[in-house]
């Protein structure tokens, strides 16, 4: 029986963060075994941004070793670069054709795009939505595992893929579901900041590869409050941002005592982060140091890059000569 096939990318543009690993890449060691998987570093897509081409080139070394220290197996999981796969590109420039101009502008993430660079509002961002569909429905993916941030693309990716299924008359392209990691899979890790989730470019991540000097840096500087000034009463955003991350990295008995120390208007901030601070570094020290070997293994590097470039090629290579020959493009001569 074939396992069904999910696909999931990341921008090479930051560290990956506590956020990456607990909302996503936990989950996806669980799905090696049961799914087809195909987890790329989107260097293409972080194009909009106009990164250097030293700075592109480290960002992909880098989330390739992350993702291999994090235990991603390239042996049971396609790990790839999108650029080694010309076809991803090809199929992005035919499903531009019948993608329109006014669905595209309506979309939320370029908008948002839009609003936050006014001066670079390129042709990239605004067709992001056919890259992102070219990466998915060119391995005839099934699930994608996405957030709230991305589902309206997913969206259009399923509208993408029917389009051309209804277009030409043909079903090549199963349409997408995303996946959502349920019950108590589903992590979401807070910034540091007060507020939201854990981001790359809201400055309110603790990286993988963060050293134990800056972790403590920055979790002394996040935001709380006075205190409590009530016994048990509900803790504010940005202190129950604190505990959801002590949550997640200590003890059960350390976030009890913690925990306690809140309800009797007994605790003290400071030695709450601490305490964050140390079980944070003892968390992430086993991956920074995989990390950190990973990265001055330049045969390895090499050899999973080639080997998921090679595997990702040939399924990309089977669907685009299927779209190819239901378009039309057949050697006439």
């Amino acid at each position: 029986m074939n396992k069904p096939t999910v696909v999931s990318g990341i921008r090479p543009t930051g560290y990956l963060h506590l956020g990456n690993y607990f909302g996503a890449v936990q989950n996806f060691l669980k799905m090696q075994d049961d799914f087809n998987c195909y987890f790329f570093i989107a260097d293409i897509h972080s194009l909009t941004t106009h990164p250097t081409p030293e700075n592109l080139q480290s960002g992909v070394r880098q989330v390739l070793a992350e993702y291999l220290a994090c235990g991603i197996d390239p042996e049971k999981s396609t790990i790839f670069i999108q650029s080694d796969v010309p076809e991803v590109s090809e199929l992005y420039a035919l499903l531009n054709m019948n993608a329109y101009l006014g669905e595209l502008e309506r979309t939320t993430s370029f908008k948002d795009k839009a609003r936050q660079n006014p001066d670079n509002v390129n042709a990239g961002l605004l067709t992001y939505p056919v890259l992102m569909a070219s990466d998915i429905i060119i391995h005839k993916a099934h699930f994608v595992p996405v957030g709230k941030d991305q589902e309206q693309n997913l969206e259009m990716a399923r509208k993408f893929a029917k389009r051309f299924n209804r277009m030409y008359k043909c079903d090549i392209f199963p349409i997408p579901r995303p996946y959502t990691f349920g019950g108590g899979d589903m992590i979401k890790v807070p910034g540091l900041d007060g507020s939201g989730k854990m981001g790359k470019s809201e400055g309110n991540a603790i990286n993988l590869y963060e050293d134990p000097k800056s972790i403590r840096k920055k979790v002394m500087r996040a935001v709380t409050d006075s205190g409590p000034t009530e016994m048990n009463q509900e803790k504010p955003e940005a202190v129950q941002n604190l505990f959801t991350l002590l949550d997640i990295v200590s003890t059960p008995d350390t976030v009890a005592h913690f925990d306690e120390l809140y309800n009797k208007c007994e605790i003290r901030y400071g030695d709450l982060k601490k305490q964050l601070a140390e079980d944070i570094i003892a968390y992430t020290a086993p991956i920074r140091e995989r990390i950190i070997d990973i990265l001055q293994d330049d045969a390895y590097l090499a050899k999973v890059a080639k080997m998921g470039a090679e595997k990702a090629q040939e399924s990309a290579a089977k669907t685009l000569q299927e779209v190819k020959d239901v378009i039309g493009f057949k050697k006439l001569f």
